[in-house]
């Protein structure tokens, strides 16, 4: 939960935020809002005011005493601090930027190994690594839904500074239709696809129910134009997944159905992931321009 004056001051950021848009992940919010802040284009309430479309409150934990030391944070299982104490802790840690990691089985990529903050990750399958920091130490951020309204996000430490590996929006973009075809075409191939009644009504329901929030003045449009992409195919991913009338798919058609729409899902990760480090390293490089 948060109270009491904001780090960087000022209910109103240096420009007005883009329009409202369905947003991946809490950790998607956070990283590109408080590499933003960090970087002189937003406000801190602004962070503040995103982290809301998750959840009412949010309180911040270190998993660990390197992490406590480093942020000036509680442990778990102590008294919570809040996200002010986090971004002031970002920001006399010398944070850069903070990077959207959303992991799954067979791809730990950014999360410096394995360890209690790969674990998390894993099974959240939504995390933030920061980057930029002057100590010897990495650092990862794991936010956890713990009660109706309230956001935990969990500070853990890495043994060295994680490495993210650059992902080219083109490429991510070119993959993700790529992938639409080819879905398409095997779905086709398989009799499994049809056109429900009602599915563009049901689609837009689907993307409503999703958290919309506003993103910072200066996000890269085409940025925000793949990962709004990516959230409409994970939407019409959700509904196809669940599409089975009656339960009549058999199982070998259920598992035919599942394989050809995993090339799509891997491609919406990478086009998340990808649209939103790329908004972070615009802000980063605007901060760098700067006199």
């Amino acid at each position: 939960m948060w109270s009491g004056s904001s780090p960087g001051g000022g209910r109103r950021s240096r420009a007005e935020p883009v329009k409202s848009a369905v947003v991946c992940r809490p950790s998607a919010t956070l990283a590109v809002w408080s590499s933003a802040w960090l970087n002189g284009t937003a406000a801190s309430d602004d962070v503040l005011d995103a982290l809301q479309a998750w959840a009412e409150a949010h309180d911040v934990v270190a998993a660990d005493p390197a992490a406590a030391d480093a942020f000036d944070l509680p442990l778990a299982f102590h008294r919570a601090a809040t996200p002010v104490q986090l971004l002031l802790a970002l920001r006399a840690q010398g944070a850069v930027s903070v990077q959207l990691v959303l992991p799954v089985p067979g791809d730990v990529r950014g999360l410096g190994g394995g360890g209690p903050f790969a674990e998390a990750a894993l099974r959240c399958g939504d995390a933030a690594v920061l980057t930029g920091l002057g100590s010897g130490l990495g650092f990862g951020l794991v936010p956890e839904p713990i009660a109706e309204g309230l956001m935990r996000w969990t500070v853990y430490s890495l043994p060295a500074p994680v490495s993210l590996e650059y992902q080219p929006l083109p490429d991510a973009e070119h993959g993700l239709t790529d992938a639409i075809r080819s879905s398409a075409g095997a779905l086709q191939a398989l009799d499994v696809a049809s056109d429900r009644p009602g599915v563009r009504a049901e689609l837009s329901a689907h993307l409503r129910s999703r958290p919309q929030v506003e993103w910072p003045s200066g996000m890269p449009t085409r940025a925000l134009r793949v990962l709004q992409r990516a959230e409409e195919i994970s939407a019409i991913l959700a509904i196809a997944e669940t599409d089975d009338p009656g339960g009549a798919l058999s199982a070998s058609a259920a598992n035919q159905r599942a394989e050809a729409l995993r090339p799509l899902a891997e491609a919406v990760r990478i086009a998340r992931t990808a649209s939103v480090n790329e908004a972070v390293r615009v802000f980063a490089e605007q901060a760098d321009r700067q006199p």
